[in-house]
């Protein structure tokens, strides 16, 4: 009897590929079929190494083309195994939300480096060039945009999209913003444990309605603990920011926060370092430069590290007193502030544009309530 290669096809479309839902035909699997009179060669690759998927898949096709082909068929099967390609270092992870474009952290291994300074004048100089964006003040035992913003009265209001009430984001100078600030009082402090502050964190990530952004600007908290795996495990950071000032101090435990999304469990692109209060320059002395907390330490940091070296910002008075009065110092025109804010905001923009170019999309991440240890084996 002749066997026809339809046949043999059709045959195989109703086996599945042990450990895949398709069939071997429309998965891929088989990748060739050779019929000569009663004699039938399938070339198959499976993903699977183990024995018994290779055995049973063999077994499979002998039995379904004897029994829906040709009894008599002599059959030889060509099984190769091919393990899927190792995943690309810095994959990144969670889960994503529609209408957001790229989600960065802001990060610092010490407080006190102006990093919250650092995310509010990032933002409002995103917005004004053009792109739409948001910030998460993730810093839940210390949250500080509501003042930065001067929205502190400002109460998110609720909307309902596709028939659920989600929150909707304060926005002040072309920034939508939400803070556990907004659902406190001024003298109430936040006593959470870390499953109640990640729980916190959660609706205001998912339970919101941010709309479309370009950035989502994310404000964490310093140091390098609970918080920072929640929202790891909560959203795709495309990247992040660490901010840190020329001190030694500063820089060992900025060295920490950059190790934390380098470390293999976490895995987050690190778009580079941002050193602040990098010099201090009197107003009535410009051309003169002070460096009270050291000397270009964030910047050899980020040599040392291999990673990105964002820009410096200056120590000067007019960012604090804009950051207390609700109006950030970008904000200003035609000063060297505001040109600082552009150049570094800039760069974070373009590693960005390197960072999806060169990397895949994100995926789910799993993390061990013992992830940050070294002493766990792997």
């Amino acid at each position: 009897m002749k066997i026809q290669k339809e046949d043999v096809f059709k045959a195989l479309q109703t086996i599945t590929v042990p450990g895949e839902g398709q069939n071997m035909v429309d998965s891929g699997a088989v990748k060739n079929v050779i019929v000569f009179g009663d004699e039938v060669v399938v070339d198959i690759i499976i993903a699977n190494p183990s024995l018994q998927a290779k055995k049973r898949t063999e077994v499979d096709i002998l039995k379904t083309i004897h029994e829906l082909v040709y009894e008599k068929a002599k059959i030889t099967v060509n099984l190769k195994v091919e393990a899927p390609a190792a995943k690309p270092k810095n994959e990144i992870k969670g889960k994503q939300i529609p209408g957001i474009q790229n989600i960065v952290a802001v990060a610092s291994g010490k407080g006190g480096v102006g990093k919250s300074t650092v995310t509010a004048n990032l933002a409002v100089t995103l917005a004004k060039m053009g792109f739409k964006v948001g910030i998460l003040d993730a810093d839940i035992y210390g949250p500080s945009m509501p003042i930065m913003f001067d929205v502190e009265a400002e109460r998110p209001l609720s909307v309902t999209i596709d028939g659920k009430p989600k929150m909707k984001p304060v926005e002040n100078y072309g920034v939508k913003i939400l803070s556990i600030g907004f659902f406190t009082k001024p003298d109430q402090a936040v006593v959470w444990r870390g499953p109640m502050a990640a729980k916190a964190l959660n609706q205001m990530i998912f339970d919101a309605h941010w709309g479309e952004l370009d950035f989502l600007l994310l404000d964490l908290p310093p140091g390098t603990g609970d918080i920072h795996l929640s929202i790891m495990q909560a959203l795709p950071i495309t990247g992040a920011v660490v901010v840190s000032t020329p001190q030694n101090v500063a820089l060992a435990d900025a060295k920490k926060g950059v190790a934390m999304f380098q470390q293999e469990s976490i895995n987050v692109p690190v778009l580079g370092i941002i050193e602040n209060m990098a010099y201090f320059t009197p107003e009535e002395l410009p051309e003169n430069k002070y460096y009270i907390f050291g000397k270009e330490g964030a910047k050899h940091l980020a040599e040392d590290l291999q990673v990105p070296f964002l820009g410096e910002l200056p120590l000067v008075q007019s960012i604090r007193e804009a950051g207390d009065v609700g109006r950030p110092a970008a904000l200003q025109t035609a000063t060297i502030l505001e040109k600082s804010f552009e150049k570094i905001t800039q760069n974070v923009v373009e590693e960005v544009v390197k960072r999806n170019v060169d990397l895949p999309p994100t995926e789910a991440i799993k993390i061990t309530t013992m992830a940050g240890c070294s002493s766990v084996k792997k």
